[in-house]
């Protein structure tokens, strides 16, 4: 039987925090794990930046460097990849995977195919990023990382694992910066189970970054004199929208009663992040959005109520109409028999006294 082979790969990239604990991948079930970091530095070592900004004009080059550090107790040879960069659903930054070919920004940087680090070292090493000449304006997203490839063989099924660590790499062609965001809005309206409690509203929207550069974006209802989602929440915290991004994000507005249609003002706020991480404000989006808060369960009972009394009241006229045609009917019957039966003679006949 032959032996299957399984590839995995394991990433953890930069995104709009410092990176974070590095990543465990054990390279054999013999040997000690192996745990590293990677990060943006200068020629002495990590710098404290989370990930490289760069502002370059078509054309221009860069060099940057990045510090690969081992935090094993033996000396362990990674990999090195840079691939095009994109944000996943929940907005965390990614790169494409080794096997699929990057076809943007990951083929601007240039770094070396790998470096051996010694156990509990550091080893920084330069990285290029070149813009073509052909660059479009605007924002372009890619990452680089530090790998390993593990392996383990358990009765006959081949087990491997490629296990990433790295960070982003944003890159500024200069040009005409055009922002533009379009919003697309789905509201619903969820009925409350108990028919003396109000629903609520599901707003989701799509938003989607049209323009050339990134966009801080966030979005708010005002609904009964509160803001949704609460301003010191977590959701409304901003995203991040790359250019060509799209992403759904969902508000929910409790306390509607289903009364018919209503009115949500929303308001989505927008911004340019510039290359120093400075964010340039936009004027907002504002839409009026009409929800239909519809009581369609308590329509339904209503209407089946409805149709059963109409159906008694429907039953019983026509009972009583059927008893009066039946009532009709034996009058007539009993006219027609009088009316046929021969005429009858009552009276007796009289003897005569003379015979």
């Amino acid at each position: 039987m032959k032996a299957l082979r399984l590839v995995v790969a394991a990433l953890a990239l930069v995104g709009v925090t410092a990176l974070a604990a590095p990543l465990p991948a054990t390279a054999t079930e013999e040997e000690s794990p192996v745990t590293w970091a990677v990060s943006p530095a200068d020629e002495s070592g990590p710098d404290g930046r989370s990930w490289v900004e760069l502002e370059l004009d078509p054309g221009e080059a860069a060099t940057e460097h990045l510090a690969v550090r081992n935090f094993g107790d033996r000396e362990v040879t990674f990999a090195l990849t840079a691939a095009d960069g994109y944000f996943t659903p929940t907005g965390r930054f990614n790169m494409l995977p080794s096997d699929t070919e990057s076809v943007a920004a990951g083929t601007w940087i240039t770094v070396a195919d790998q470096v051996t680090v010694a156990p509990g070292g550091t080893a920084v090493l330069p990285f290029t990023v070149q813009a073509p000449e052909d660059a479009t304006p605007g924002d372009h997203a890619a990452g680089i990382a530090a790998s390993i490839y593990t392996e383990s063989a358990d009765e006959g099924a081949g087990l491997g694992v490629e296990s990433r660590v790295g960070f982003r790499v944003m890159t500024r062609v200069t040009g005409t910066v055009q922002p533009g965001l379009d919003v697309d809005t789905n509201p619903n309206y969820v009925i409350s189970w108990n028919p003396f409690e109000p629903g609520m509203i599901e707003l989701e929207y799509t938003l989607e970054n049209t323009g050339n550069v990134r966009l801080s974006v966030s979005g708010s209802v005002e609904h009964g004199g509160s803001t949704y989602p609460a301003p010191d929440s977590e959701q409304a915290l901003p995203i991040e929208l790359l250019p060509g991004d799209r992403r759904s994000v969902s508000i929910q507005v409790p306390d509607v009663w289903p009364l018919g249609p209503v009115m949500l003002p929303l308001t989505i706020t927008q911004g340019v992040i510039a290359p120093d991480g400075e964010t340039e404000t936009l004027d907002p989006v504002e839409l009026e959005v009409t929800a239909w808060a519809i009581p369609w369960p308590h329509l339904i009972i209503i209407l089946a109520l409805a149709l059963v009394i109409a159906g008694l009241f429907w039953g019983r006229r026509r009972r009583t109409k059927q008893i009066e045609h039946l009532v009709d009917e034996a009058r007539e019957a009993g006219r027609r028999e009088a009316a046929q039966a021969p005429p009858r003679d009552d009276a007796d006949p009289v003897a005569d006294p003379r015979s």
